[in-house]
């Protein structure tokens, strides 16, 4: 990678990354460091001062009072976010092939999956990944599990409200498309972002 900016990652990170298959060493590093400079400017701190945890395969986190972090993979895209409240992301891309009926029959619930009966293939599928980059964004947003909470989590596309059904909540969330990527973010800061 000539002339590449050089890695910004911590001693910590770069011992997790080793304990990783060579394969996701690189994606993990690379992300994590984007992440550090991103958060450097954010928080207008050195990279390496940034307090970051963010070991594989657990949702990163900043501490004392420096906000909210959230990060989300798929190929060779990123999409991060910071706030100064909880937040949550998700990143797909719009053309991924699914079974939309099939997977929104057995995760979405029944009053979602009600709405969705009526739309042809084509609008099936934009619906359920915009309903799935959601959802994940809210489960990332309430440091919680996608077995666990994926099927509490509804898409009301009428109201064009996210609820969970057990909880009552519905935090704010927007999804956008950008250059094919469908971005979902959830939190109280989803409507105020700053895109870029």
């Amino acid at each position: 990678m000539q002339g590449a900016a050089p890695l910004l990652n911590s001693a910590r990170e770069r011992s997790w990354s080793e304990a990783l298959p060579p394969a996701l060493q690189p994606r993990y590093l690379i992300s994590r460091s984007l992440l550090r400079q991103r958060l450097a400017a954010v928080l207008q701190l050195p990279a390496d001062a940034v307090p970051l945890h963010s070991p594989p395969g657990e949702a990163p986190t900043l501490s004392g009072q420096n906000g909210h972090v959230s990060l989300s993979h798929s190929q060779q895209h990123l999409l991060m976010a910071w706030s100064p409240w909880p937040i949550g992301v998700d990143l797909e891309w719009q053309g991924r092939p699914l079974q939309a009926a099939s997977l929104a029959r057995r995760f979405f619930p029944q009053r979602e999956w009600r709405q969705l009966q009526g739309l042809g293939p084509a609008q099936l599928g934009a619906a359920v990944l915009e309903s799935w980059v959601r959802k994940e964004a809210a489960i990332k947003w309430q440091q919680s599990g996608l077995a666990r909470e994926l099927r509490h989590w509804c898409w009301d596309r009428e109201e064009q409200v996210l609820l969970h059904l057990e909880r009552g909540c519905q935090p704010s969330s927007c999804c956008r498309l950008i250059e094919g990527w469908l971005c979902g973010v959830v939190g109280e800061a989803a409507n105020r972002g700053i895109w870029g």
